[in-house]
Parts: structure tokens; C-alpha cells; sequence
């Protein structure tokens, strides 16, 4: 029987927080594989949590990162020293540990051939990578019909990650194969327009949409009264380009980074191409937890009769008290729909679903 136990505490003191991780995981013979996810304030200290966790437990496999915040059920940790791991207990053969930094290629294999089973892998990215996007777009197939999910270390001093032991600079987790799961991305944002083209641009900068000057359609679709005052737009309406052949509406959510009002030209913090789909969206506390609900109500209508036995979630550092408020909303609404299932994550410097790199979203996984 597969089971899923939960750990977490804040401390000080590292040693005395991981041991009552310990203490409230209980005995731990069966599981073979955890996920760990510390605090910025705990990044310097985690070779050694890790060190302890392996000795006391006994799981041998471990996967985690490091997060500006963390979070597990019902409970989000910022600014303070703090951690928490969901201990696993997967069958031998169904999941293998990667680490493309130490070119540990055994887990990175294509299908056999005759094998069309889905290959979810949980993955953790390090944000100092430029080729972090090449990478997430090519695991997929290395994996023979892979589907990512996780998110990009944030910090503000060590970019560690855990796969089996401390690594760093590359893409690292666990693939898996024949374990039931779901999964569910809430964006966080409401469009405010229906997409429209984006006719010409040169890298950063949007010069003209549907053959109009970028700023002028941007203007008029933010409406009147930010358009008198744009500098106001900034950190709430944002830039989407829908996923091409996406049957659920996604868009990557990028910033919009500047202004040229003397050329009527639109800075927007991705690499774009013309002739390419692009709308506008805003972003603040009712659209995220509308978007929320939307997820959530889904997850569950793909769950069916299925009772989810334990959960990962990573969502977006912009996210969790910043939108839903400071008393771990963001987490309880989980709860609410699931209840107090065995969950942990962190909140990261980009969210990973499928091929793609996300901003200010929640990637939601659940095991049954």
C-alpha cells in the first residue's frame, strides 16, 4: 500500500527542526523516496538537514530544493527558517532519480518503443541556467512521453537542489512510471482581451499589433483610466501568449517591462516572434483566486471517485500571501476541496508544466 507521511517545522535552530520533521514523520521503513523543500534561512545549513534526514529516516532517495517560501498542508512559511518533507512509499521500480548536472544519464532514456505510457517527472531548475528552457523543452521526449512539473529555485544567496544529494546549476528530480496522479495549472490571471496578433517586433520590444503601433493597442485595451496614467499598469496587467494546440487555454504570462511613448513601442519580458498570438490579462487577488477555484473544481472532476493520498505544490513567489492573503489561504484552499492531505512544495522563480516555463502560477499534483 502506498502511503505518503508529512513533516514540517520552523526553527532556529536547523538540527532541532529537522528533528521534529522526524519526530512527526514516525517510523519511516517503508517509504523510499521524500521531497524536501527549506527556506532561504535554512540554504546554507541543508547538506547537513539532508545528512540527518537520510540517517533518521532511512529513506534513501530524496528529492527538493530551495524556496523563498515554502509550503505544505494548510501552512505557508516566509521569512524565517523552516522546513518540510512529504516521505513516500512508491513501488522499487516505478520512479529514478536524474541530475543533469552530474550528466547521470540512466533515468534520461527514451521509451522502449512499445511503451506509451506517460512518464510524469517532478523537476527543479536552477534560474542562473540560460539553457533552462531548451532543457524543459527537450526532457519530455528524452523521457519517451514525459510531462514535467515543478518550478525554478528562488533564493537570494544558494540555488541548491536535491537529488539524492546537493546538486546545483541544471534540471534535477524524479521521473516516474505507472503512478496514477493528476495534475492542475491555475494561472493566477484574467485575460481582458481576446488574443490578438503581434504583427512586428525585434526581441524585447513589441513594435506593432494587428499592423497597429504596440503601445496604442495596449492602451486602448487596458482601458481609459490607466492608459492616463500607464506607469499605474505596471505589476498588474501583463503581457500572455496563448500555447499553441492547448485544449485548456493556457498562456505563458510574461511582464510588460517598459515604455516608448515617443515610438509607441511595448518592452515585454520575453524573447517574442512575429506573426505570433498575444493578449493582455490582469492580475490581482480576486482573478487569482477565481483562477484557483476554477483548478481545483477540475482536479476534482478528474479525480472522480479516486481519494488522493498525498500532493505536491509549487506555485509562484509572486503568489501565496501576496495574492490570497497572509494566513496560508493560498494552501487552505487545497484543503478545502481535498482535505488535510499529506502536501508540500515551495514557491519558485518560474513554475514548469509539461514543455513549458510559467510565471505566477500553481502547479498542483496529486497522487491516488
Amino acid at each position: 500500500m502506498t502511503q505518503f507521511k508529512l513533516g514540517n517545522a520552523a526553527d532556529n535552530d536547523w538540527q532541532q527542526a529537522t528533528e521534529q520533521v522526524v519526530e512527526q514523520l514516525g517510523s519511516c521503513e517503508a517509504c523510499n523516496l521524500a521531497f524536501v523543500y527549506v527556506t532561504d534561512d535554512f540554504s546554507n545549513d541543508l547538506s547537513k538537514i539532508l545528512r540527518l534526514l537520510k540517517e533518521q529516516t532511512g529513506i534513501p532517495h530524496w528529492i527538493g530544493s530551495v524556496g523563498s517560501g515554502i509550503c505544505c498542508t494548510n501552512t505557508e512559511y516566509y521569512d524565517r527558517p523552516a522546513l518540510a518533507v512529504l516521505a513516500c512509499q512508491f513501488p522499487e521500480e516505478s520512479f529514478s532519480v536524474f541530475d543533469l548536472a552530474r550528466e547521470e544519464q540512466n533515468a534520461i532514456t527514451h521509451a522502449d518503443e512499445y511503451d506509451f505510457s506517460l512518464r510524469p517527472a517532478v523537476v527543479h531548475g536552477d534560474p542562473r541556467n540560460g539553457h533552462l528552457p531548451q532543457l524543459i523543452d527537450e526532457l519530455p521526449e528524452k523521457l519517451g512521453n514525459g510531462y514535467l512539473i515543478g518550478g525554478l529555485t528562488s533564493s537570494e544567496q544558494n540555488y541548491f537542489q536535491v537529488a539524492d544529494d546537493l546538486t546545483e546549476g541544471s534540471l534535477s528530480g524524479v521521473v516516474f512510471k505507472d503512478i496514477p496522479m493528476v495534475t492542475g495549472l491555475s494561472q493566477g490571471c484574467t485575460p481582458i482581451t481576446e488574443p490578438r496578433k503581434l504583427t512586428s517586433c525585434d526581441h524585447h520590444m513589441a513594435i506593432t499589433i494587428d499592423n497597429r503601433p504596440a503601445l496604442e493597442v495596449f492602451k486602448e485595451d487596458i482601458g481609459e483610466v490607466l492608459a492616463r496614467d500607464i506607469d499605474r499598469a505596471a505589476g498588474y496587467i501583463f503581457a500572455a501568449f496563448p500555447v499553441q494546440g492547448s485544449d485548456t487555454g493556457d498562456y505563458l504570462v510574461r511582464n510588460v517591462i517598459g515604455f516608448d511613448p515617443d515610438n509607441n513601442l511595448l518592452a515585454i519580458g520575453e524573447h517574442m516572434s512575429p506573426d505570433t498570438p498575444i493578449m493582455f490579462c490582469r492580475r490581482d487577488g480576486k482573478s487569482a483566486v477565481e483562477d484557483m477555484h476554477r483548478m481545483l473544481a477540475d482536479v476534482k472532476k478528474r479525480l472522480g471517485d479516486a481519494k488522493p493520498k498525498g500532493g505536491l505544490y509549487i506555485s509562484c513567489l509572486g503568489r501565496g500571501r501576496h495574492l490570497f492573503g497572509e494566513n496560508s489561504e493560498e494552501m487552505k484552499m487545497i484543503s478545502d476541496v481535498f482535505g488535510d492531505i499529506p502536501l508540500v512544495g515551495f514557491y519558485a522563480n518560474g513554475e514548469i508544466a509539461g514543455q513549458r516555463l510559467y510565471g505566477y502560477t500553481g502547479v498542483l499534483t496529486l497522487f491516488i
